[in-house]
């Protein structure tokens, strides 16, 4: 998956422009999002990979191929999605533990995915970061952090980064409605207003950090109104659907580049536990059909793809089947790549400047 081409220009120094008064967003009547089918069948093929990968990676944890922390995507599909679709090969991109479909979405291939959560030499990190520290370079992607909220500084460093090099970038940093408390976030979004860096903060707001709701854990009406105490824009959106979440990531991407950082609160939902090892018994069978049943992201976009007569169910099932084809072949790769030499204990560990 090719990060889509972006129509914004080269950044602009942002110093001399004025600070809005107000910079919360209202929520307003716009038009309906409107893309072209190759997009949407994209957005469609994309989904659906990360889902079947994770319902795979599900499977081979229960297998005992996969050790350690495991914390699935599954629901959260059309967040990671639609940003991606806004950014372009100047971008960077971290996030938590829960980052197999921020992999997938920018890029990386799906057997050093799986490789590297099986713990083989074949792996991102080769086989030694598990399933939250695996990085690309080569996709800009940063990680997959196991420490809640630690990436969110280390993305306002690689928005630093991209403001002193001048490359035109911005630094997407994803965390959860849980991670928000945090005081580093706080701190990255003082310095990041302050410096006008081009940052944007992506709260994937699933309603439990773990297995408390967020309306017992957070004070306040919404997780995006917190942009307010420090100038930043900020707007919350309907996580569930990717086409309003690529509108408005691009806009947001393209607030960013020139005048400043950008808070989102993606409002989204996750099926499984917070882990594999969560029963997930503080929620009710209930609720979590109902949000399978209303509002999935990848049914929601199937019926406007056959409502719009762009593709059949026929073609979908083809679709369905070649990417179920992709993800076996991860695993099978996975399974077939050796375990690391015991020698790789000492390597990667410390390094002489």
């Amino acid at each position: 998956m090719a990060r889509a081409a972006s129509k914004s220009g080269t950044a602009n120094k942002a110093a001399a422009k004025p600070a809005a008064k107000r910079t919360s967003s209202k929520s307003k009547a716009k038009a309906k999002p409107s893309f072209d089918n190759d997009t949407l069948m994209q957005f469609y093929k994309d989904m659906l990979l990360i889902r079947r990968f994770e319902e795979r990676a599900g499977q081979l944890y229960g297998m005992g191929l996969i050790g350690g922390f495991c914390h699935l995507y599954i629901g959260q599909e059309a967040v990671v999605i639609g940003m991606q679709h806004a950014l372009d090969e100047r971008d960077a991109v971290i996030t938590g533990y829960r980052d197999h479909g921020h992999m997938l979405a920018c890029g990386m291939e799906a057997r050093g995915v799986m490789a590297e959560l099986t713990g083989r030499k074949d792996g991102y990190s080769r086989g030694k970061g598990g399933s939250m520290h695996m990085f690309s370079r080569e996709k800009r992607f940063f990680g997959g952090h196991g420490i809640v909220g630690a990436q969110v500084p280390l993305g306002g460093g690689l928005a630093f980064a991209a403001k002193y090099r001048e490359t035109g970038g911005v630094s997407v940093a994803y965390f959860g409605d849980g991670a928000s408390n945090q005081g580093q976030i706080a701190e990255t979004m003082n310095m990041a207003s302050l410096w006008k860096l081009p940052l944007i903060l992506v709260i994937e707001n699933n309603k439990y950090g773990m297995g408390t709701s967020v309306n017992r854990s957070s004070a306040g009406p919404a997780l995006h109104l917190r942009g307010d105490a420090y100038g930043i824009k900020n707007k919350k959106i309907d996580g569930m659907n990717v086409m309003t979440m690529a509108e408005e990531c691009k806009e947001a991407v393209e607030y960013a580049r020139t005048s400043g950082p950008v808070l989102l609160e993606a409002e989204t939902y996750r099926y499984r536990g917070h882990s594999m090892s969560d029963p997930a018994k503080y929620r009710s069978r209930d609720e979590v059909n109902k949000m399978r049943e209303e509002r999935d992201p990848i049914e929601t976009l199937r019926e406007h793809l056959i409502k719009s007569k762009i593709v059949d169910a026929d073609a979908l099932k083809k679709i369905d089947a070649d990417v179920r084809a992709v993800v076996a072949d991860s695993a099978e790769f996975a399974q077939s790549s050796p375990e690391p030499d015991p020698s790789e204990l000492y390597t990667d560990i410390l390094i002489e400047a």
